[in-house]
């Protein structure tokens, strides 16, 4: 099937929310809310998610005053809010239902001033097969609304297998 990771299981209950509502901007929105809703502090930048699928997220914030610096451009927290959220969605969408993440650690780096609206692509490829605990390293790239790369980050993801119940 299209989207799978090639591991046995079901997908995660994030990608399978996103496939329920990702047809139409107002499921889109939704979405969203629900992310925010279940992390809220990922509600203080009012993302919106373009695309999900294992190894893959795309998400966006649109510049505007509550993630804006003391010098007008988009603060470097509300970047580092926005990258967290596509890694920690990507790596839900790829990791199998046996196993688990949380962020370990991340490293950025500011390239430019973001002056505009934001997109935040997390992206892995090929995935890797997921069996003992280990880091997941998950690249972020940020580009204002001309695709200039303003910030980048790389998330360091501990998963690990689930405990039985």
């Amino acid at each position: 099937m299209a989207g799978d990771t090639g591991q046995a299981g079901a997908a995660s209950f994030a990608l399978k929310s996103w496939r329920r509502l990702s047809g139409t901007a107002a499921g889109r929105w939704l979405f969203a809310r629900l992310v925010g809703w279940q992390a809220p502090y990922f509600a203080t930048i009012s993302p919106r998610v373009d695309r999900l699928q294992p190894g893959r997220c795309e998400t966006r914030l649109r510049k505007r005053r509550r993630v804006l610096n003391h010098i007008g451009s988009v603060h470097a927290i509300a970047m580092c809010n926005l990258a967290e959220l596509a890694a920690g969605l990507m790596t839900d969408a790829s990791i199998p239902p046996t196993h688990r993440w949380i962020p370990k650690g991340m490293t950025v780096e500011y390239r430019a001033k973001a002056m505009t609206d934001l997109r935040a692509v997390a992206a892995v490829e090929p995935l890797p097969v997921f069996g003992e605990a280990s880091d997941f390293t998950v690249p972020v790239e940020v580009t204002d609304a001309d695709g200039q790369l303003v910030f980048s980050a790389r998330i360091t993801m501990w998963v690990s297998p689930r405990r039985a119940a």
